[in-house]
């Protein structure tokens, strides 16, 4: 009977042993080796103050904080890696050897900012073994300065664009609040061309979803989680938490009508989903995510 009590005892404790290693997150190092699953990596691309909220059809009196985080993303798949967004300040523009760093940017058409530097974005990436010659794909939510900053790196990839923002990016005048030599290499990439909605690796886990008005092929990109859930980065669908609450919408809007329709169909998505919605500039919620070299899965 104790002999028999004693292997019943380890038979237990190795599969205690067991179901608690397979439940526990791998490592930064294991996850990037061989991914066998979606993973989603946050990446710290910055931050500033919002000089005029008027823009945003907001009053100081009414948000938390007037700044708004730059975040990017790495989405790890089995078939390929993708990077949503690239940051706000190329990281041949300033050294990160004292970050924090304050760095001002002027814009092309006028506007100015004061951006707060915390790492660069390919750095971050070679730490969760992720270099730009790794990416697969590179989708921009949008055309504006602080979505496009490090496009030029990933000229390898394939770039997932609509037609008439790709036509506005390269037009004779470039739009307001782009900074074109920041993406110029985008014009002779392997480009895909998509519209509606396009699942990228085929089963329904990472879509690159329509949502015009803010530009005119503004998108945000759908996760489908394992252990998170459904995910949504809404890219400029919302810039503060407020401007959904209160309906907000900035007057600097390519199509305001248009935004406003598809703020109602991604609203609608998610609820049919149950997904969550991340949004990008959102200060406070950022600051609460996990960033690389955590992930969520």
């Amino acid at each position: 009977m104790v002999r028999s009590s004693t292997a019943a005892g380890i038979a237990i404790y190795w599969f205690l042993v067991t179901t608690l290693v397979a439940g526990l997150t791998l490592s930064p190092t294991d996850a990037t080796a061989s991914p066998d699953s979606l993973r989603l990596y946050v990446l710290d691309c910055g931050s500033y103050p919002i000089p005029n909220l008027a823009r945003f059809s907001l009053t100081r009196q009414e948000i938390a904080t007037d700044k708004l985080s730059i975040a990017c993303f790495l989405v790890s798949h089995p078939k390929g890696a993708l990077i949503w967004d690239t940051g706000v300040v190329p990281d041949k523009a300033w050294a990160a050897e004292e970050a924090p760093v304050q760095h001002h940017l002027a814009l092309p058409d006028g506007q100015e900012r004061d951006v707060t530097l915390n790492k660069h974005l390919l750095s971050q990436l070679a730490d969760i073994d992720f270099p730009p010659e790794k990416v697969a794909y590179l989708a921009l939510s949008h055309y504006h300065f602080d979505h496009t900053a490090n496009a030029n790196e990933f000229a390898a990839a394939t770039w997932l664009v609509r037609k008439i923002e790709r036509d506005a990016m390269f037009g004779v005048k470039p739009p307001a609040g782009t900074v074109p030599s920041t993406y110029a290499r985008l014009m002779t990439m392997k480009t895909l061309t998509i519209a509606g909605d396009h699942d990228v690796f085929g089963d329904g886990s990472v879509i690159v979803k329509a949502a015009p008005g803010h530009t005119p092929g503004h998108q945000v990109l759908y996760l489908k989680l394992a252990r998170t859930g459904g995910v949504v980065l809404s890219g400029d669908l919302y810039h503060f938490p407020e401007s959904r609450t209160l309906q907000r919408v900035p007057t600097s809007e390519f199509d305001p009508e248009q935004s406003r329709v598809s703020r109602g169909a991604i609203e609608e998505f998610l609820k049919s989903t149950e997904a969550q919605l991340w949004i990008q500039h959102d200060f406070q919620g950022n600051a609460k995510l996990r960033k690389a070299p955590e992930y969520y899965d």
